[in-house]
């Protein structure tokens, strides 16, 4: 056994107000009993002033529930139980006369203790700031759904998103209606104007996507000139306007980057989810379809399936 040194209780005071992280002293009830730590400035402002406080007092009730339910499942399980939450302005209803906190993230790491305080259970709950990583994951997650070419979201992020669309559509009959379309003699912009210029193209599609569409659409690019637009709670013929808007526009935007003789139009297909439909694709397919069919009428249309 390691030989620990006697220290006194000032000194042991000592040691735990220089803890990094802050540590509390939660009872099941959700009340600070004691606070340690918290020593690092650059990430925890001053947190004395919770001590004896409850979560109910100082937390909105979702948030004040939500902490003292992990209180109960650390104490239930008697192991070390870890999660990671939130905690902005927005989340607290007393901050002791201090300046709003900052949008930030953390890791709690809580254990049951073996003794009870003021004759409740209790637990030790060491809070790590953990913001930095946050967005760091957060961007890397964006940019593992972002397609670079045009800012929209990609193939891989669009496929998970019907899929979650499917899923409500098949459960509670919410529509969804998706278009893809692609612009019209691709091929020959390339190569009347050069590839740079068919990438410009490419983004053009893509501003008009974010400028005209509603916030609850879901714009992506597919592949090469091909784009999806995913439009919940949206069926059929309410979408079919707003296709039609987005053609003109996109084609508006296709004339002034001065794309007219290798031409300035896109072709789209139009379908919703339906009832017989047995995977998410199945409507990827039909507009699909759809796209093709507006092809052969002439180009430079919707079609619907």
């Amino acid at each position: 056994m390691p030989h620990l040194p006697a220290l006194s209780s000032q000194e042991i005071a000592s040691v735990l107000k220089a803890l990094p992280d802050p540590a509390f002293l939660l009872t099941r009830s959700g009340r600070y009993a004691a606070i340690f730590g918290g020593a690092d400035v650059r990430y925890y402002d001053e947190i004395g002033f919770l001590a004896g406080r409850t979560m109910a007092e100082l937390l909105v009730p979702a948030k004040a529930e939500w902490f003292v339910g992990e209180i109960h499942k650390a104490l239930a399980t008697r192991s070390l139980h870890v999660v990671e939450y939130g905690l902005d302005s927005n989340d607290i209803l007393y901050k002791g006369g201090r300046t709003p906190l900052k949008a930030s993230w953390f890791e709690g790491r809580v254990q049951a203790l073996e003794f009870q305080v003021d004759g409740e259970d209790a637990v030790l709950w060491v809070a790590s700031n953990i913001t930095a990583r946050h967005q760091l994951e957060a961007q890397l997650r964006l940019h593992s759904e972002i397609d670079e070419l045009s800012g929209l979201y990609n193939r891989r992020k669009l496929m998970g998103s019907l899929t979650e669309h499917y899923q409500v559509f098949a459960r509670y009959g919410t529509p969804t209606t998706l278009l893809i379309f692609d612009i019209d003699h691709f091929k020959n912009i390339n190569d009347q104007f050069g590839h740079l210029f068919g990438d410009k193209a490419i983004r053009a599609a893509a501003d008009v996507c974010r400028d005209e569409l509603r916030s609850t659409d879901f714009p992506a690019r597919l592949g090469g000139d091909e784009f999806v637009v995913l439009m919940p709670h949206t069926n059929r013929d309410q979408a079919a306007p707003i296709a039609e808007r987005l053609r003109l526009r996109v084609a508006e935007a296709l004339l002034r980057l001065g794309a007219v003789g290798g031409g300035a139009t896109i072709s789209g297909g139009l379908s919703e989810f339906l009832a017989g439909d047995a995977h998410a694709e199945d409507v990827l397919k039909r507009a699909d379809d759809a796209l093709y069919r507006a092809k052969r009428g002439g180009r430079n249309r919707i079609a619907s399936v």
